[in-house]
């Protein structure tokens, strides 16, 4: 599990870095245009497609620190190996909605390579931002399944 921990924690550092960069371009093309008039061409476009692939990126860590979203109104008086056992079955669901997800990205991806798709403005290759959200999908899907069948870490607690 610690291979697939590092990932993740690389995959967040990289969404980071996607939308940091991604925030400085948009500051600078709002700079530019309430200064100068001068825009960034394509800004519009770049932010989409960075975020497309940044939240994707951030999903393997949000599934290692169970940063997802449990209601427990109804478990709440279960008993703990009773919590413990819906817990690693909804980590067996999300691994397989990860998974179609990865599944059906990949062919999207492999679709608009094939048919050249492109953005409007800029003319930038849409299966470039499939290629970059299937291998975190993957990965959580991965993670997902080591929680299902191993558990989860002694120590990990839901963070929400």
């Amino acid at each position: 599990m610690k291979l697939l921990e590092n990932l993740a924690r690389l995959c967040a550092v990289l969404a980071g870095i996607l939308l940091t960069g991604i925030t400085l371009m948009t500051c600078a093309s709002l700079i530019g245009r309430n200064t100068t008039g001068a825009t960034i061409v394509g800004d519009f476009e770049l932010t989409g497609v960075v975020t497309g692939a940044a939240i994707a990126l951030f999903m393997p860590f949000c599934q290692v620190q169970r940063g997802n979203i449990i209601v427990d109104f109804f478990t709440a008086k279960l008993g703990e190996q009773a919590n413990h056992r819906l817990d690693r079955f909804g980590a067996f669901l999300l691994a397989a909605c990860f998974a179609l997800l990865a599944w059906r990205t990949t062919l999207g991806g492999i679709n608009s390579y094939s048919t050249h798709s492109e953005t409007q403005i800029l003319g930038f290759p849409e299966w470039l931002t499939y290629a970059g959200m299937v291998p975190p999908f993957a990965l959580t899907a991965l993670i997902g399944l080591h929680q299902a069948v191993f558990g989860f870490a002694q120590g990990t607690e839901s963070h929400v």
